[in-house]
């Protein structure tokens, strides 16, 4: 248990904090969502009594329905995935000692067998809490790393002398991009603003004072800007199963200039934000979040106000043939893998996380 002294238990009042800013879906980052997610949940597995898998799942799903109320944050469904996996592989690892061999034939009678699962999982097991504690332990460890070792491979992918391009303000891009300052790279970045939000200003301003060669460009320019540009290295808010991604609201449009100037464009995506989701066109409602337009369109237009609806889209899909490479912190890794990490982060039956909440 010496993991789960290197990390802090989550107090009553934090837990009953995070739980309110849950449940109004306030705008917490990808991290600290996934991370106080498994704190959270690992705080009520060590708190309540439990002997069984089934028991810990219920207990997960209990809680999980609490949190995913008003979320957007693809990231706590992940994490709460995670958790939902080690349990069951901690389940069937628990107590005995197995060879590869029986851990393939076990695989492929679960896949045969699946339905036996329900009855497995009612089958106590010896020292599985503690098992399980240990596991979500780590993977606090591997949440609290994720960005230092994607950012420790910096060098690979960025070389003396060239121009960058990226866009909006993404803390992980920034760390990115200081790393390998720190490690005397010489580069220019050219920042898209990301208008209407003018993030791309705060990016901007954090890389000037960390004296690395900033250009600020409007998003109109990012095709004529984009010949002059080695790579295009930006941060995302979900990797999708398909290996297409869930950016910042113009995000296609640069990886649409991108691909016409044949220029790689690398996404940084710890594995907290590889989601087996899909996108479905007719389902926007769901996969994209709307902002007030009035930065657009001011309310004080006149009467076109009345004559016109407009959207204002927080987020965009970028299909994964735009994408050349993603950089996590397992490796690298092409759009085509995705569907591989997906089946060694996540169990199948928890693909789709409301119907398994819901069973």
């Amino acid at each position: 248990m010496e993991l789960l002294a290197s990390q802090e238990d989550m107090s009553q009042d934090e837990a009953l904090r995070f739980l309110k800013k849950m449940e109004q879906s306030d705008q917490l980052g990808s991290f600290e969502a996934a991370y106080q997610t498994v704190k959270y949940l690992r705080q009520k597995i060590s708190d309540s009594q439990w002997g069984k898998a089934r028991e810990a799942l219920d207990l997960v799903k209990e809680q999980s329905a609490r949190l995913l109320k008003g979320q957007r944050e693809s990231s706590v469904g992940n994490m709460i995935r995670r958790v939902m996996k080690i349990i069951k592989d901690e389940h069937f690892s628990s107590g005995k000692e197995k060879t590869d061999e029986r851990d393939t034939q076990e695989s492929l009678q679960k896949l045969l067998l699946a339905d036996d699962d329900e009855e497995e999982y009612n089958q106590p097991k010896e020292n599985l809490k503690e098992s399980v504690i240990d596991s979500m332990c780590e993977l606090l460890s591997e949440l609290e790393t994720s960005a230092e070792i994607v950012c420790a491979n910096s060098l690979e992918h960025i070389q003396n002398n060239e121009v960058i391009m990226t866009l909006g303000n993404s803390r992980l891009v920034e760390q990115f991009f200081k790393t390998a300052v720190n490690k005397k790279r010489k580069f220019q970045v050219i920042i898209v603003e990301s208008f209407p939000n003018y993030r791309g200003h705060e990016l901007a301003k954090a890389l000037t004072e960390a004296d690395i060669k900033t250009t600020v460009v409007s998003d109109a320019a990012v095709f004529a800007m984009m010949s002059r540009c080695n790579k295009v290295i930006i941060g995302t808010n979900s990797v999708m199963a398909d290996g297409g991604l869930k950016a910042s609201s113009g995000t296609h449009t640069l990886a649409l200039a991108a691909k016409h100037y044949s220029v790689p464009l690398i996404v940084l995506a710890p594995m907290y934000k590889l989601t087996p989701q899909y996108l479905s066109s007719y389902d926007q409602d769901k996969f994209n979040q709307t902002i007030s337009p009035h930065h657009v369109l001011p309310y004080n237009s006149g009467e076109i106000i009345n004559r016109v609806s407009v959207s204002c889209p927080l987020y965009d899909y970028v299909p994964p043939d735009l994408v050349s490479t993603y950089a996590t912190n397992i490796g690298g890794y092409a759009p085509p893998y995705i569907y591989r990490l997906l089946a060694d982060l996540y169990h199948p039956d928890d693909y789709n996380l409301k119907q398994e909440l819901n069973s």
